[in-house]
């Protein structure tokens, strides 16, 4: 099989075409300084070794928060057969962290031509199966695209990911600063779509957490 190697790239495109599978991982440190520090053990890990041409992009984030620390990768792949294996090849452990597989189910596009995400808001749901999936992906869809946009200004779009196994929903939602986002918070339209999830059977909201982007490495 050709490999090629990975060269550093910028803010990954959440809605590229040529996606065919996501994973994720994400985990607590005990700090803003461990938790560079793990980031950059995997990113060198992985500029450092070749890739199968299907793992297309892989990106590292660290959360803003004062006091719990988490840290998350995203990977995007063509097909989801060989990423498993290239990474639990990788030469650390901290690159091993078993991923989620994800489907990216739908995405809304506030303001395309807004320029790259500074802020990342990962929204996490409990859901019980794919039919639950797609019905809490359509009610929360149906308010963004509804709401007026000065009610979520700053927000540059939503991505919408499904787990393979039916049980997790994540909303990748992309902002142009986290003061935009943490005013959104107080707004309506993000109390309709916490009351919908709150509301439905089969539904359960974990909550959020924001990133920054750390480092990214991409086709």
């Amino acid at each position: 099989m050709t490999e090629t190697r990975l060269q550093p790239a910028i803010v990954p495109d959440i809605d590229r075409e040529d996606v065919g599978a996501v994973f994720m991982s994400h985990w607590y440190v005990a700090g803003a300084d461990q938790g560079r520090a793990v980031l950059d053990e995997i990113a060198d890990a992985w500029e450092g070794a070749s890739r199968p041409p299907d793992v297309l992009s892989f990106s590292c984030y660290l959360s803003t928060g004062s006091d719990h620390f988490t840290v998350m990768t995203y990977a995007q792949c063509t097909q989801p057969g060989s990423y498993r294996p290239f990474v639990h090849g990788l030469p650390t452990t901290a690159a091993r962290v078993e991923p989620v597989e994800y489907r990216l189910g739908r995405s809304v596009l506030l303001a395309p031509h807004a320029g790259a995400a500074a802020s990342v808001v990962v929204a996490s749901f409990d859901v019980d199966g794919p039919e639950r999936q797609r019905h809490i992906i359509s009610s929360v869809t149906e308010n963004i695209e509804s709401s007026p946009r000065t009610e979520q200004t700053g927000l540059i779009a939503s991505h919408f990911h499904v787990s393979v196994d039916g049980t997790r929903v994540i909303n990748f939602a992309e902002w142009t600063s986290d003061e935009e986002h943490i005013a959104f918070l107080e707004g309506a339209t993000r109390h309709r779509s916490l009351r919908l999830a709150t509301d439905t059977p089969g539904v359960r909201p974990i909550g959020f957490t924001r990133y920054h982007l750390y480092r990214a490495i991409g086709s």
